[in-house]
């Protein structure tokens, strides 16, 4: 198979969680279904956050701006995935591709800041109380977030600019529901070694760090809610972090299995599936982990909706 010149692709194919013609309208209905209660949950919890000054603090703060996040993340691939499944078509433009690549990587990476942020906004609360709004400051918090959006988009136009590089062949089939940085590179013709180099440099630096700095955060709460003596006391440090602590498990565990296995295997269904969980459940799932079963968030949606405070 002759390489071919990257200006030369026009489209990609994308296969998709399953060819199967008659799963297609159960594929639709499932990703529909999961989309329209991450977009309503997340939402939910934004307008709750806005409406209610006792939300107006650096956690719910950051909350509503991983809600944005989320629904930003999810709706970089599933909207795309259900026209063609309702169009009964595969293609997506070479430029449509590269740009939901990238949108990707910002709202993925964002979503992983955001955490390690979190987890910090939690050991300042836990181990450091009487300090805590001496320390997160609405210019800090601000400060803070800037900082996850802007090596976000680094990061998601360094890995664009690099895959803009490659030669495609003929083959332009990508076995998964959206257009993934190493199925990509994979269907490339031309030397692929650089592009490895940088995603795995990207992976240690901007995965294993912010994971380390959450662990040794949750390292320093569960010494601090062990010194806490009443059991009242230990049972309202650890709920405020158990949710949390949940969600980042959840993202990282399959989204690193994902990246890995991709990376060592050809075999693509499997991982094509196993990134649904951290692209469309882990999003949906955020709301209901984080806030759903929090009475000041509950307390704020029946404001919000005219019922009693």
């Amino acid at each position: 198979m002759e390489p071919g010149n990257n200006t030369g692709v026009s489209e990609f194919l994308l296969l998709g969680i399953s060819e199967d013609p008659e799963l297609q309208p159960l594929i639709f209905g499932f990703f529909l279904s999961m989309y329209l209660v991450t977009v309503l949950g997340n939402l939910l919890i934004i307008l709750a956050t806005i409406s209610d000054s006792h939300l107006h603090t650096p956690m719910y703060f950051f909350l509503s701006n991983l809600s944005f996040v989320d629904i930003c993340f999810t709706s970089t691939t599933v909207p795309k995935m259900l026209v063609n499944i309702q169009t009964q078509s595969k293609a997506i433009t070479y430029a449509g591709c590269i740009t939901q690549m990238c949108f990707f990587l910002i709202f993925l990476e964002l979503d992983n800041f955001l955490l390690t942020v979190m987890a910090y906004d939690r050991y300042v609360a836990i181990c450091h109380p009487l300090h805590y709004t001496a320390l997160m400051t609405p210019q800090l918090c601000g400060l803070l977030f800037l900082v996850c959006w802007i090596l976000s988009v680094l990061h998601a136009l360094l890995q664009s600019l690099m895959v803009l590089r490659l030669s495609f062949c003929t083959h332009l089939e990508i076995p998964h529901f959206f257009c993934e940085l190493n199925q990509l590179v994979q269907l490339a013709c031309s030397d692929t070694f650089l592009n490895d180099l940088v995603v795995y440099f990207a992976l240690v630096l901007l995965v294993t760090c912010p994971l380390a700095g959450i662990l040794y955060s949750y390292s320093k709460i569960v010494s601090s809610i062990r010194a806490i003596s009443s059991a009242q006391g230990k049972y309202k440090a650890f709920s405020t972090c158990a949710y949390h602590l949940s969600m980042v498990s959840l993202l990282y565990s399959t989204g690193l299995g994902v990246y890995l296995s991709s990376a060592a295997a050809h075999s693509s269904q499997s991982t094509s599936t196993a990134s649904v969980i951290y692209t469309v459940v882990t999003p949906m799932l955020n709301p209901f982990i984080f806030s759903l079963r929090n009475k000041d968030v509950k307390r704020a949606l029946k404001s919000l909706f005219g019922g009693k405070t």
